[in-house]
């Protein structure tokens, strides 16, 4: 996964989410999207092969993943808008 790389998981529906890095080999940052398109909360540099669950803070529409530090290093933080 590149820097300017994601990987995208839209639901139909609002709900509360639940991720985890079981079988993921580099750290990510899951950042949690609503339905208003605005970022929940981002779990910042989860670590690989955790079972630990990273959760929403809201129900949401999304989840965007970007490699690890990468929310930071653009900016994202809750409240920021995302277009897709």
């Amino acid at each position: 996964l590149g820097p300017d790389e994601g990987m995208i998981f839209p639901y139909r529906a609002p709900q509360n989410l639940s991720f985890w890095m079981r079988n993921t080999v580099l750290p990510l940052d899951p950042i949690f999207i609503g339905a208003d398109n605005r970022v929940i909360n981002v779990a910042a540099n989860a670590q690989p092969y955790s079972e630990e669950y990273l959760l929403s803070e809201a129900p949401a529409v999304a989840v965007l993943e970007l490699i690890g530090g990468r929310a930071a290093e653009l900016g994202i933080v809750p409240g920021a808008i995302v277009r897709w």
